[in-house]
């Protein structure tokens, strides 16, 4: 292991020829400490002095007779590839609402509660019309998402008083906001206009529009 360097390898195998259990026991246990000291960021992981005695066994090539306080590695075991784990291969019947919707009408039409049954239906349709809002400009109606979720349950599920998902308009939003703060908003500047009189600003006025300067004038 690069890792370690070669110091701690030709250390590793000095302790393959200690015949004394006892000296090598106490050997392994300081070259587990200066392998950790070498290696600070295995002080995060959780289990980092297992992973030293792992490693340690690993170096000998698992030939180290040494007491561990943790299960001793076999070599047969240590490099074992994992067995793949099968990708989840979900069909969904609706590919526009996704597999996990599908799942909880499922849910719902077995729900034999009509109070927890209204509320599945409620949060069903409150979730088509959010991602009918994501995908599409137009603000969709509630009609339309009965419609839907109609010819989805064989009309088993209908829902009342779904929240209203405001459709997202950045120019509107954009205006809402400068009129809420008292920035500079279309209807702010309007009443800077409504302020200079008769030549449409405090510049002109000044140089003949306003009724102040009229009276001085004549």
């Amino acid at each position: 292991m690069k890792e370690y360097g070669r110091h701690i390898q030709k250390m590793i195998e000095h302790l393959l020829t200690i015949e004394d259990k006892e000296r090598r026991q106490r050997n392994a246990q300081s070259l587990i400490e200066l392998m950790g000291f070498l290696n600070p960021h295995l002080k995060n992981v959780e289990d980092f002095r297992h992973k030293l005695w792992d490693h340690l066994f690993y170096i000998s090539d698992f030939k180290l007779d040494v007491e561990s306080p943790y299960p001793i590695p076999q070599k047969e075991t240590y490099k074992a590839k994992p067995s793949p784990i099968p990708y989840p291969k979900r069909y969904p019947r609706y590919a526009h609402l996704g597999k996990n919707l599908e799942l909880v009408i499922n849910k719902a039409l077995k729900e034999e509660n009509p109070e927890k049954r209204q509320g599945f239906a409620n949060a069903i349709a409150y979730y088509m019309k959010l991602a009918y809002n994501n995908w599409h400009k137009d603000v969709v109606h509630d009609d339309a998402i009965q419609s839907e979720l109609t010819n989805i349950t064989q009309g088993q599920l209908e829902f009342t008083n779904t929240p209203y998902v405001k459709a997202y308009r950045p120019s509107q939003d954009r205006d809402n906001r400068d009129r809420d703060r008292g920035g500079y908003g279309r209807q702010q500047r309007g009443k800077f206009q409504q302020r200079g009189g008769g030549g449409g600003g405090g510049r002109n006025d000044k140089r003949g529009g306003g009724q102040k300067y009229g009276k001085k004038r004549y």
